[in-house]
């Protein structure tokens, strides 16, 4: 099993949270994590990918065990929470590094890209949108609410931090529920349960459809720059829907897309087959001279 260290940082005013693990002189990939999870969600997989990677997971701001300011000088937008993953990864001095995108990862990471195309020598998206064909019916309401906003509505998504609707995230679509460690729905409950982070939540819910707003720019930045891209996809996701998946071949010819029989959470079941197509695609990249390699000494 990898040595996984356990780190913190000061970004701007905020202290963020962060695993490493893996050769501090391999390819980088930041795991940036979604919704209502943290970075423990990549526990797994960065055990089976440090033999040949460099693997850094931060808990975004307000998740996990990075900090959650509730004073009103932190705004929970996904603009901020980039800017935030911009300047953590300046303060590690990671000048090229690939993402893994899930879920809140996605327009995270995508906005960083867009930010800083030249930082990004690839992307892995886990069930990460940026297509409109991706969003199930589910989404209707939420389409909705951001056109017309109500306080009424506002107090009803306090139904999605529940236990109940976290269990339901993660078992959605699974074939055998009993791959599913209670380990992180438990972890992710207590998160949730802290004074304040409901109105964080309710916050980004709010703020999310600036992320759909921006998927013509996103689908701009995929045919400029063609960024090498491996979608791994649960095909049973409620949430984002295969088609997303499938989408990125529209501007991306060579992306190479997975389809898991299982959910939203797929490395919750699939993590071993998951993590050799991510091991296989990024040696691919290295083989055919894509530069996905290091340009930074690690701190």
């Amino acid at each position: 099993m990898a040595r996984i260290a356990y780190r913190r940082i000061t970004v701007g005013s905020l202290q963020i949270f962060y695993r490493e693990a893996g050769r501090a002189t391999g390819p980088t990939i930041l795991l940036l994590h979604g919704f209502p999870t943290a970075s423990h969600m990549f526990r797994d997989l960065m055990s089976r990918l440090a033999d040949r990677f460099r693997l850094i997971a931060p808990d975004l701001p307000g998740f996990g065990q990075s900090a959650m300011p509730t004073d009103g000088l932190f705004q929970y937008t996904f603009e901020d929470l980039a800017w935030t993953m911009e300047r953590f990864t300046e303060a590690l001095k990671l000048e090229r590094f690939a993402i893994y995108a899930f879920d809140y990862g996605a327009p995270v990471g995508l906005r960083m890209a867009l930010n800083h195309p030249e930082r990004i020598t690839a992307i892995i998206s886990q069930n990460g949108n940026a297509y409109d064909e991706g969003l199930s019916a589910g989404w209707n309401s939420m389409k909705d609410y951001w056109s017309h906003p109500t306080a009424g509505y506002r107090r009803s998504l306090r139904a999605a931090f529940t236990p109940e609707a976290t269990r339901n995230q993660y078992m959605q679509g699974v074939g055998d529920p009993s791959l599913v460690s209670p380990d992180g729905t438990t972890l992710d409950d207590f998160y949730l349960a802290r004074h304040g982070a409901h109105q964080v939540q309710i916050c980004l819910f709010t703020d999310y459809g600036t992320n759909v707003a921006l998927y013509p720019k996103f689908q701009e930045y995929f045919r400029l720059h063609q960024p090498p891209l491996l979608a791994v996809w649960g095909k049973n996701d409620p949430y984002f829907l295969p088609a997303g998946a499938e989408a990125f071949r529209r501007d991306l010819p060579n992306a190479d897309v997975r389809l898991y029989d299982t959910g939203h959470f797929a490395l919750e079941t699939h993590c071993e087959e998951i993590a050799k197509a991510i091991s296989d695609f990024l040696n691919r990249e290295l083989r055919t001279g894509s530069s996905i390699a290091p340009s930074a000494t690690p701190i």
